[in-house]
């Protein structure tokens, strides 16, 4: 069962950051003194995250919460990736080990498995950190491969199914 998350109750330092961003907005000239103080009134009145909302749903997105809504969103992207890459380091991981316990010798061919299984997380990590972060596409890249991965399961749970007698 979802709950609407404008019916969750409001926490009291949810009402504190609404205040900071509605002094954000008066200082930026979007609210006069008394609308300030009659917001942030309702706003320590408020009991849910909806009434919260509604008192700010005609400002726009204050620079501080757009910046923490950033890193925020960065901070996830970046986990995706880690997450998507977890199974190329494993790979190679074990790669080096058997190129290990073989005594180490010849050329490093351990570095092709790395280069195939790592190259599109290390592609995605330097979009995202780079000197241009481009976030959609990163996202757009992270939602086609779990949509691809998401298919070859179903594909492997039909077979499989085909041959259960």
């Amino acid at each position: 069962m979802a709950t609407d998350p404008s019916s969750l109750r409001a926490a009291d330092h949810e009402r504190e950051q609404l205040a900071q961003e509605l002094r954000e907005h008066m200082l930026a000239g979007r609210l006069t003194s008394t609308e300030f103080e009659e917001r942030v009134e309702r706003a320590y009145k408020a009991t849910t995250r909806g009434e919260l909302e509604a008192i700010k749903h005609d400002l726009p997105m204050a620079p501080a919460v757009l910046s923490a809504e950033l890193v925020r969103r960065k901070s996830e992207l970046r986990r995706r990736v880690l997450q998507e890459a977890s199974g190329g380091i494993t790979i190679s991981a074990v790669c080096v080990a058997i190129w290990l316990a073989a005594g180490a010798s010849g050329g490093f061919w351990p570095i092709w498995v790395i280069i195939a299984t790592l190259l599109p997380a290390m592609r995605n990590m330097f979009r995202l950190l780079g000197p241009a972060p481009e976030m959609e596409a990163v996202e757009e890249k992270l939602s086609a491969q779990r949509t691809r991965a998401l298919a070859r399961q179903r594909r492997r749970a039909r077979r499989h199914r085909r041959m259960l007698p």
